[in-house]
């Protein structure tokens, strides 16, 4: 069948921007998908262009007030220089990706536990690698086939949609090859993949016009489900077999951190319980309005922040630009993260992270001075499951232990398991694994 046009074009144009608008405010790099996806809508119809535009001025207002909050210039830091040129090195991944191993730490952190699945299946690394290869081509077989279509049936309104999917999809592609694993995969390939099927109806129906509809629907899911089944079935229905028994209680739900009426579902147990304990510590002694930095223990190795503790506790106010931390930017020469951690009131330091090694600049360790704040300024208030997480408050001439001195255990040190490439420290304590071949804790 055809799809019809909304009723009511002006309207629906001054909508369609104020969604594009809001859209920007969340993500301002799908600005290209937008723009291409709304240019095959609206093409034919520039009288409503200036609706569209009022709209998308409407829409951003969000954005409006945060740069009137933030400023200009800290805002096109935050949005654009930091992300875009800064962290590019500490975040890139291999392209194509690795056909033998994992290369992102987040995916060799979940296969490590991963969810049963009783199918026949490529491994991990090789699930990715086409992907990678999908990605593309699945964008640009799009964009072929609704052009195709607005050829055959110029005025169909159902081919101008699918030009606009599709174009929309092509707009995105760049996300997946900016860090080539799964979460950008499926970030580009959730809006590619739901377009698919109609492209795959066009296809079929002109192959095959005396089908009725629902074999032809049977056709064209049952070739949707090969994709995932041979493509990424550990990225989509593995995940989505684990959630659907956990949701009907053949399996236990996440590991759940709770204050108050806020909560946080982690996935593994000693970070967990390492939470809990530190929870009830902060909570006890802490007073609203007092500074919180969150961090990892070694504040040279900025892979990554525990961002969930400034939700848990919104009464404290942050005391850092970093709510995430990010290599190459928290850890840069000229960041500012020593002064923030001399600002804070209190710290909270995990070593959740420390296991995080990718072949690239996030393996770089910064200059050691957030470290000597710590050391100067404050006091180890406790340390929970092994050390996996420090909880420090601001005290009179500080005193605190370095991020390799007792408590620390390095049995339990992810970055010990892993083998990250730790520098020494000016005082010489490292991990097991210290770079010179010499590791010791003091």
């Amino acid at each position: 069948g055809s799809l019809r046009p909304v009723p009511g074009v002006r309207f629906a144009a001054v909508v369609a921007g104020g969604l594009a608008g809001l859209a920007l405010t969340f993500r301002p790099d799908l600005v290209v998908a937008l723009a291409l996806g709304h240019l095959a809508i609206w093409w034919s119809r520039r009288a409503v262009w200036r609706r569209f535009a009022i709209g998308v001025v409407v829409g951003l207002v969000p954005m409006w007030v945060h740069l009137v909050r933030a400023g200009i210039g800290p805002s096109i830091e935050g949005m654009l220089l930091d992300p875009v040129f800064e962290l590019r090195a500490g975040r890139t991944l291999p392209r194509p990706p690795s056909w033998d191993r994992l290369d992102g730490a987040l995916q060799v952190i979940a296969e490590k536990f991963p969810p049963w699945w009783g199918l026949p299946a490529l491994s991990a690394p090789k699930q990715l690698v086409i992907w990678f290869w999908l990605v593309p081509a699945l964008a640009v077989g799009l964009v072929a086939v609704a052009w195709w279509t607005r050829r055959r049936s110029p005025g169909a309104e159902r081919g101008r949609v699918l030009l606009a999917g599709a174009l929309f999809s092509l707009g995105l592609v760049q996300q997946g090859f900016q860090r080539p694993d799964s979460a950008h995969f499926a970030w580009v390939t959730c809006i590619s993949l739901a377009v698919a099927p109609a492209a795959a109806a066009e296809l079929v129906g002109s192959w095959r016009p005396r089908w009725r509809s629902g074999r032809r629907a049977f056709v064209v899911g049952a070739g949707l489900l090969a994709v995932y089944l041979t493509v990424m079935p550990f990225f989509s229905l593995r995940v989505y077999l684990l959630h659907a028994r956990q949701s009907i209680g053949q399996l236990p739900p996440g590991l759940m951190i709770e204050r108050d009426d806020r909560r946080f579902y982690l996935g593994d147990i000693p970070p967990w319980l390492a939470s809990q304990q530190l929870i009830a510590d902060l909570d006890a002694a802490a007073t609203p309005g007092e500074r919180l930095l969150v961090g990892p223990v070694d504040l040279r190795h900025t892979v990554y922040s525990d961002a969930i503790f400034y939700y848990l506790f919104p009464e404290l106010e942050p005391a850092t630009y970093f709510i995430e931390m990010d290599p190459g930017v928290a850890n840069a020469p000229d960041s500012g993260l020593a002064d923030d951690v001399a600002s804070a009131d209190w710290l909270i330091l995990t070593r959740f992270w420390a296991g995080w090694i990718e072949p690239n600049d996030s393996i770089v360790f910064g200059p050691d001075e957030p470290n000597q704040v710590v050391e100067r300024d404050f006091c180890l208030v406790g340390s929970y499951e092994n050390d996996l997480a420090r909880l420090y408050r601001r005290c009179p001439g500080g005193g605190a232990p370095g991020p390799y001195e007792g408590p620390y255990d390095p049995e339990h040190d992810p970055a010990v398991e892993v083998r990250v490439p730790v520098p020494r420290r000016p005082d010489g304590s490292c991990t097991a694994t210290c770079l010179d071949g010499g590791g010791q804790s003091s």
